[in-house]
């Protein structure tokens, strides 16, 4: 199963988000999402999300928060599974982005955006301050058609 990661850097009352514009051949062309990607072999959740904060933002993460797992099942592609985090405490300079436009979006916002439909079911759990979550979210190409949330003990 291919696993990524995927952040939410937040300040002031607003969640930096990436605006899918500049790659060929992207799933996420004109979607707005949080930073991350791939894991490379051998790297932990944990080191690919600070890892891709550096490299899609410039910011240097000090820590960040594990949220939850969301699957991802697309058409009839293999499952993919993401490890959803939130960071806080992070400083340094924003940089340019290579796979879109980077923009502070106020919290009261996110949902205007062109969002995938089962990203606002997660971003609705770290919104109000959930963790420890299993999401399982099926795609059949845009549409969502369905969900299945749990919850650890």
């Amino acid at each position: 199963m291919k696993q990524m990661t995927l952040c939410y850097l937040q300040r002031d009352g607003k969640y930096l988000m990436l605006h899918r514009t500049k790659k060929k051949n992207d799933i996420n062309e004109g979607k707005w999402i949080g930073v991350g990607g791939k894991l490379e072999p051998g790297e932990t959740p944990y080191e690919c999300a600070l890892r891709e904060i550096k490299e899609e933002t410039g910011y240097r993460a000090k820590s960040c928060d594990f949220r939850g797992i969301v699957v991802f099942s697309y058409n009839d592609n293999p499952p993919e599974e993401m490890y959803l985090y939130t960071c806080t405490d992070f400083e340094g300079q924003e940089i340019v982005c290579d796979e879109g436009d980077l923009a502070w979006i106020d919290e009261d916002k996110l949902f205007d955006l062109n969002l995938w439909e089962g990203d606002k079911i997660f971003i609705d759990l770290v919104r109000s301050g959930k963790s420890g979550f299993h999401l399982t979210l099926n795609y059949d190409d845009d549409k969502l058609l369905g969900h299945k949330l749990v919850f650890d003990k």
